[in-house]
């Protein structure tokens, strides 16, 4: 499994990813952190990207594997060694917990040690 931060899964729907990423998923299954949905959302909202929001788009999004925002999230964000956005710590935290590699073109993140990372 491959959890993927919102960028990157914006990324895999403009089929935009680097082949570094597609190897890094390959037949993975691919999972998202809850907050994703959120922040899907939000960009959205705000115009900052193009979302069609059809059945198509609702089938892929039942396709991933959602990791819960659960006390084992929260009690990771302590492990972090790096600072950013919330959300995106928040990504970071779940991977942490659910021990799921993150892929991600975050620099902050890349450079954790705490983070696995997918690669």
């Amino acid at each position: 499994m491959v959890n993927l931060d919102t960028h990157i899964l914006i990324y895999f729907l403009q089929g935009s990813l680097t082949k570094r990423e597609r190897k890094a998923i390959g037949d993975s299954t691919l999972s998202i952190s809850g907050v994703v949905l959120w922040e899907l959302y939000k960009l959205s909202q705000i115009g900052r990207i193009e979302l069609e929001w059809g059945q198509e788009f609702i089938h892929f999004l039942r396709s991933l594997v959602i990791l819960p925002l659960d006390a084992s999230v929260f009690l990771s964000l302590h492990q972090l060694d790096f600072r950013s956005d919330p959300i995106d710590e928040i990504i970071a935290a779940t991977s942490i917990a659910h021990s799921v590699p993150l892929l991600t073109r975050d620099k902050k993140m890349l450079e954790s040690k705490v983070i696995p990372l997918a690669v």
